[in-house]
């Protein structure tokens, strides 16, 4: 009876194991500089400028999608996939399935972008779905018209070259923004999937927006030369 009892003793005597969780990993989103204080890690820009050209010659240059790489930061390649024909009514939209690459330091994703042209007035280009990369992206360029009076310097820092094809300078009779400096704003917002890659890029997207507008404002000067003030 005692060496029947004996195991249960022993057993008893063991001393309560601890259960020990190793190489758990923190919560990585609160060191992530793009995540909010209510979880919301969506971040927006907007930037706004004044440039000396016209609405028609600033929106034919965003509208062009397949140059996105000559001039948007980080972008390395762009790919119409489909595009509707020109709509005979300068007011209706035009919509056009865009492959675009984006790379920066080791990181580098395509995605499709859905990209919606109102002539003379707005570029939007939104993420077709979420990517390894970014959960959402979105950037919208508007074109309106400003005043003359306005002021709208050019960069003292950049030379002139002369326009690549000077039949587009000037703009068609009729057209909006005829003669007249245009307001140019842009509104970015994004997220990325990984709070790491938010963390690790954070220096290259806090400025990614006035990168894209001073791009964009080098590219005016590459096609049309010295806007008129």
């Amino acid at each position: 009876m005692a060496l029947q009892l004996l195991p249960r003793l022993l057993l008893a005597a063991r001393p309560p194991q601890v259960s020990r969780q190793l190489f758990t990993l923190p919560d990585l989103s609160s060191l992530s500089p793009f995540s909010g204080h209510d979880g919301n890690d969506q971040q927006v820009y907007h930037e706004r400028k004044i440039f000396p050209y016209t609405q028609k010659q600033l929106y034919e240059l965003v509208a062009d999608a397949s140059s996105y790489p000559r001039f948007l930061p980080f972008c390395t390649n762009a790919r119409v996939l489909n595009k509707q024909a020109p709509p005979s009514d300068p007011s209706e939209r035009l919509n056009m399935d865009v492959e675009l690459t984006v790379g920066f330091m080791s990181f580098k994703e395509t995605y499709v972008s859905k990209v919606t042209c109102r002539p003379y007035e707005s570029v939007e280009a939104v993420a077709a779905s979420s990517t390894p990369l970014f959960k959402s992206l979105d950037t919208v360029w508007r074109f309106q018209p400003a005043s003359k009076q306005s002021p709208h310097p050019s960069p003292s820092s950049l030379s002139a070259p002369a326009a690549a094809n000077p039949s587009q300078t000037p703009t068609d009779p009729g057209t909006p923004g005829n003669a007249s400096p245009t307001l140019v704003t842009l509104d970015l917002s994004f997220a990325f999937a990984n709070p790491v890659h938010a963390a690790v890029s954070a220096t290259f997207f806090g400025q990614v927006s006035k990168m894209m507008v001073q791009a964009f404002e080098t590219r005016c000067l590459e096609i049309y030369g010295q806007g008129k003030t």
